[in-house]
């Protein structure tokens, strides 16, 4: 390919990614030539300024048209634009707490986390924006890499030494499932673009290996599944989420738990979608009785085994798992709602439990304990940390009035709006949530209704603004869910998800 035809792209659409690469590199090179003993704090204004101005990026984006570059390895279009707002959201009420974690340990390395969560961001993004399997896996393992070490920066934390090492390895073998059913996916259609692979599945001859197609397709969800935390790879999640820094764990909880519903839908949605089964049906359709009883194993997983943590992190950490179940329904029902009811969810999502995770930091800095005790009597030492808490804990749980309530909902109603209607997969759901108002109401219980002696709990203005700013999302969210659902209509149409314009696009260079 000559320097001319690689010029005619458009560039600039790459905006967002080239500000966040550039602001990530500058950062490790600052950090090199600052003293040891100077703070890091500037780092992290400097990081949040990046992510800004990539947010910004992308809104002067909105109304651009589909655009691809070298053949959809990086590719933008309605898809990416809204997922890319939520990982870019994440990633700053992230970097706010971080900004004010205190822990000797990680004042060494403090340097390094800021420019280590870009990366990690840079990767999510990539794999928003892209149609290809080689930039996706390369987006994945950027992410990947970068958590690994985010996991386990606490050096001399025994606890997060473990959590980096289990999540290395358990991280791998699900890396090699992936990439075990992305090679079958390759040799079966001899193509790595997305929407060629499509095509080639509806070559008569693939017909034969209906077997080979169905392997491909559980073996690639199994491996991706680790990402968001499912079942049956979810065990890294519990020890990682304990271990891992509070910001790593808030980070790990949303913007890569986002970045694994963005993969699954690209790559699951665009490849398979006129896939021929086993007995020449769609195999999503074939396929649906799986994912189901994954989404049914998740929810059960993660909401029966949360009844019996003590400490508040490894709590949160089968939560997440929950919610990973709750999300993987409308999967199953392959609704025509699918994108919006996993963005909105996942946005109500984020709300709530960077919200609830910046309450969990405050409190486990003061208290030096994980322990559920450290929120006894809350209520009267700090009224308000413990009205947003309990906004959170109700979100999480699904309560009227809350965002969580309107995104479960949407995901309930959505199952049962098609034909066949999910029945027993909604009564799972029903039957989990009720399961988990036990643990999210005994936190509750536990600040209102338990006396402590303990000392009043001082939040920095940062974090305070953090905690404002998703506390009022959570409820506007859940009253007029329409002005996040009117922002995503209007600004975002997502057949564009499924527009091939590389045939376009080739068409007009050849000439």
């Amino acid at each position: 390919m000559d320097l001319d035809t690689l010029l005619s792209f458009k560039w600039s659409v790459m905006a967002p990614e080239f500000i966040i690469l550039g602001v990530a590199t500058l950062l490790s090179v600052i950090d090199l030539f600052m003293n040891k003993e100077t703070s890091r704090k500037p780092l992290a204004w400097l990081a949040g300024a990046g992510v800004l101005g990539a947010l910004a990026a992308i809104f002067m984006q909105l109304d651009t048209e589909v655009t691809s570059i070298l053949y959809d390895t990086y590719r933008l279009d309605s898809f990416s634009k809204a997922f890319k707002i939520l990982l870019l959201l994440g990633t700053l009420l992230v970097l706010v707490l971080a900004s004010n974690y205190k822990k000797e340990d990680i004042e060494e390395n403090r340097g390094e986390f800021y420019y280590l969560l870009l990366s990690a961001l840079l990767g999510a993004m990539m794999m928003a924006s892209s149609a290809d399997l080689i930039t996706l896996f390369v987006g994945l393992e950027l992410l990947s890499l970068s958590s690994y070490i985010m996991a386990g920066l606490e050096r001399r934390n025994k606890r997060s030494n473990e959590s980096a090492f289990k999540y290395v390895v358990s991280g791998g073998i699900a890396t090699a499932i992936t990439l075990f059913g992305m090679s079958y996916v390759f040799g079966l259609t001899g193509e790595t673009n997305l929407f060629l692979i499509a095509q080639n599945m509806q070559d008569p001859e693939l017909l034969k290996h209906g077997f080979l197609l169905m392997f491909a397709f559980l073996i690639t969800f199994a491996g991706l599944t680790f990402k968001i935390a499912a079942a049956p790879l979810h065990m890294w999640a519990p020890d990682v989420y304990e271990g891992a820094p509070v910001p790593v764990t808030a980070f790990l909880s949303v913007v890569s738990k986002t970045a694994g519903f963005v993969i699954l839908l690209r790559f699951i949605i665009i490849t398979f979608i006129a896939a021929p089964g086993i007995d020449s049906e769609s195999l999503l359709l074939e396929v649906q009785p799986y994912v189901m009883i994954l989404a049914a194993a998740t929810m059960i997983i993660g909401n029966v085994t949360a009844l019996r943590q003590r400490n508040i992190k490894r709590m949160f950490a089968y939560s997440s798992i929950a919610q990973a179940g709750y999300i993987l329904v409308p999967f199953v029902s392959n609704s025509s709602l699918l994108f919006e009811l996993i963005w909105f969810y996942l946005l109500a999502y984020l709300f709530m439990n960077i919200g609830a995770f910046t309450i969990i930091q405050v409190l486990t800095a003061q208290e030096k304990s994980n322990d559920i005790s450290i929120f006894r009597g809350l209520f009267k030492r700090s009224p308000w940390l413990a009205v947003p808490m309990t906004f959170f804990l109700l979100s999480l749980a699904g309560i009227p009035i809350t965002a969580g309530f309107v995104g479960k909902f949407g995901i309930f109603m959505g199952a049962l709006g098609l034909e066949p209607a999910h029945y027993w997969l909604a009564a799972v759901m029903m039957a989990t949530t009720l399961v988990s108002y036990v643990y999210y109401f005994n936190v509750i219980a536990v600040m209102f209704f338990r006396d402590d002696e303990g000392t009043k709990v001082s939040v920095p203005s940062g974090m305070a603004a953090v905690l404002a700013f998703c506390a009022v999302s959570t409820v506007v969210l859940g009253v007029m869910p329409d002005l996040a659902l009117d922002f995503f209509y209007g600004n975002f149409d997502i057949n564009e998800f499924f527009m091939n314009i590389e045939a376009v696009d080739t068409h007009t260079h050849d000439h």
